[in-house]
């Protein structure tokens, strides 16, 4: 087989692919990038108004107060969830506990579950004057007007929506890193704990420089996945009180369908995906650091 046959052959192979792609990932970003700069209600034609959905945007404080939320669920993302994550996912693979299966299969439930069927479940417990958590604190309180101060302050109203959040996907991270651990060669730890490595080299000098690429993969998608945060938050408090667990992409979907500025929406998801893109830039300069200290 000549060049120009192989490369054909590698067109056949990769084409279909790059068009679904396309289709589905560049065109809309491309589209929504040239809305961004438009107003428009989604009837008629678009009016260009040049970089004034950005600075709207910008000075707006509900959208600020929106990506807030949005970065301390990036934080709870990359610094909760993914440490937790590995810790349990390294206890299973060292077998520091017993029925360790039972463990595996009880941590990894909650992501299997619809995240509205969670967000409905634990907005009876968190919130409203019925809920679990509310009634139990009445009950041993003796105050039939107690309510969970937090789920009504303008700082605080986000931290049960964090703490769902740590619950739900830590297990997919643990899964993850169980699987990658799994890969690494018995004879190796075996070979350190007869030249008398403590469980902490072990760890630190086995174990975390073979998982880096892991650790940088899993990071990515938290970010990714932190910046998009809909439908859990959006079924659970509907973002409110008042906006107070209301995130970015909230913000762009109230503004799209509900007031119908389509111009405005789209700049919104562009500044979604320029700060994912930000962000997983700044990752990636770090990881290569850490990578070149362990070469």
């Amino acid at each position: 087989m000549d060049f120009r046959e192989k490369r054909r052959s590698y067109w056949y192979l990769v084409g279909p692919a790059v068009l679904i792609y396309s289709l589905v990932i560049i065109f809309p970003v491309v589209v929504s990038f040239v809305l961004g700069f438009t107003k428009w209600s989604g009837f008629g034609s678009p009016v260009f108004v040049g970089i004034k959905n950005y600075i709207t945007m910008m000075k707006d404080p509900v959208f600020l107060y929106d990506l807030r939320n949005n970065l301390l669920i990036v934080g709870t993302s990359v610094f909760g969830q993914i440490p937790l994550g590995f810790v349990l996912a390294y206890i299973l693979y060292r077998k520091m506990v017993k029925f360790g299966n039972f463990f595996e299969s009880m941590i990894f439930l909650p992501i299997t579950i619809s995240a509205v069927v969670v967000a409905i479940m634990w907005n009876r417990i968190f919130f409203g004057n019925s809920g679990m958590f509310t009634s139990l604190m009445r009950m041993i309180t003796g105050d039939q007007r107690w309510i969970m101060a937090i789920s009504e302050s303008k700082s605080g109203a986000i931290f049960p929506v964090l703490f769902v959040i740590l619950w739900m996907y830590t297990g997919l991270y643990m899964i993850i890193y169980l699987a990658n651990l799994q890969k690494i060669s018995p004879s190796v730890l075996e070979a350190a704990i007869i030249d008398g490595a403590s469980e902490g080299q072990i760890l630190g000098r086995i174990i975390l420089p073979s998982m880096i690429n892991v650790l940088f993969t899993t990071a990515i998608f938290a970010i990714s996945g932190s910046l998009k945060s809909f439908d859990l938050i959006f079924a659970m408090t509907n973002g409110g009180p008042a906006h107070y667990t209301e995130v970015v992409a909230i913000y762009m979907y109230i503004n799209t369908f509900k007031y119908y500025k389509y111009g405005f929406g789209s700049a919104v998801s562009i500044m979604i995906i320029i700060l994912s893109v930000g962000l997983i830039t700044i990752l990636n300069k770090f990881v290569r650091r850490i990578e070149r200290k362990y070469e």
